[in-house]
């Protein structure tokens, strides 16, 4: 039986790579699992074959260190496949760039760092097709991101505010200002197709977050359905109050049986204006990891767990995303009632 469905995607995954600067006679290494969508893999091999470039189609078993199940949560624990295997970890940092087919990437293993260092581009994609084709990136992402990242850079405070309630201090200082812009086009960069976001790690927020119903939990991928009252100090949830959403995470913490499951992680707002809030509605729990609630424009995103500038590798992560914030840098304001500030 011919089966065309990787055609559908060959010229996004072309796209993609251009963004990425593939170039003629670079090495590009396919990295899938065997639970990797086969399509994406036959996509992304014909696309930089086209470009020219020297392919490697590797596929390892799958298993992942997360207690969590592997339906795209993006905790990004990585394959243990890779991560005790150095001849694995030597292809990937020898290449050019890395597709990273795999159902949760290496978002937060260690080794991912190790593998950028030796000045790898990783390009992570795991969302529906529909998805990734419906938030092509575009090259002017990046200096929007760039300013975003540098108002960070520039400030000592931010402050968090809702019409619920939120109200949340954060210290600034030394939270390395990040982003992503959907592409990997600088040496050691990763990044993840589709993806818009300013996001950076601060040390110990202060204050309250307020979730209200319409509100998105991930990688539970499912909507607040009653307000969520978290107590914060010094970066630590002290206390969770509310129905079944705050039960959901308070138990989620506890399973979890880490030490970092109830402390915050990276924090930011979403600019990509692509994106659609009720996506999240419309697919089934494994096909997406919910990109479009991450980076949706005007967000406020943030998370728990993991915080590689504080030696918190933890697999107990989750991510927030909020709307409706007014999101303040030193009290100038650049979201306003969960629209962005132009």
């Amino acid at each position: 039986m011919t089966n065309f469905q990787s055609m559908d995607l060959l010229a996004a995954f072309r796209r993609q790579f251009e963004l990425s600067r593939v170039r003629k006679g670079e090495h590009l290494v396919v990295l899938s699992e065997p639970a990797s969508r086969p399509d994406y893999v036959e996509a992304a091999f014909g696309a930089a074959l086209g470009l020219g470039a020297h392919v490697i189609s590797a596929t390892v078993p799958s298993g992942s260190p997360s207690p969590t199940p592997s339906t795209h949560t993006g905790s990004g624990a990585g394959l243990v496949s890779v991560l005790e295997d150095e001849v694995a970890q030597a292809l990937l940092a020898k290449a050019d760039i890395v597709v990273d087919l795999t159902r949760e990437g290496f978002i937060h293993a260690p080794v991912q760092q190790r593998i950028l260092g030796a000045e790898t581009r990783i390009i992570f994609v795991c969302d529906a097709p529909d998805v990734l084709t419906r938030n092509m990136p575009s090259p002017g992402d990046k200096d929007d991101v760039l300013a975003a990242a540098e108002k960070v850079r520039g400030a000592s405070e931010m402050t968090v505010t809702s019409a619920h309630g939120t109200d949340l201090r954060v210290d600034l200082a030394d939270c390395h200002p990040g982003f992503q812009t959907g592409f990997a086009d600088d040496p050691g960069r990763w990044d993840h197709w589709p993806s818009k976001m300013c996001l950076f790690w601060p040390k110990a927020p202060d204050g309250k977050l307020v979730l209200a119903p319409g509100d998105i939990l991930l990688p539970f991928k499912e909507f607040v359905r009653s307000e969520v009252v978290l107590e914060i100090t010094g970066g630590h949830i002290d206390a969770i109050h509310g129905g079944a959403d705050a039960r959901l995470l308070e138990t989620y913490m506890n399973d979890c049986d880490d030490e970092w499951a109830r402390y915050t992680s990276h924090m930011g707002w979403g600019l990509m204006k692509t994106a659609d809030w009720f996506a999240t509605a419309m697919y089934a729990k494994h096909e997406i990891m919910g990109m479009e609630a991450r980076a949706f424009a005007g967000n406020f995103l943030w998370s728990t767990g993991p915080h590689p500038f504080l030696d918190r590798d933890s697999h107990a992560h989750l991510d927030i995303a909020m709307r409706g914030c007014t999101v303040a840098l030193d009290g100038h304001t650049v979201v306003d009632e969960g629209a962005l500030v132009e």
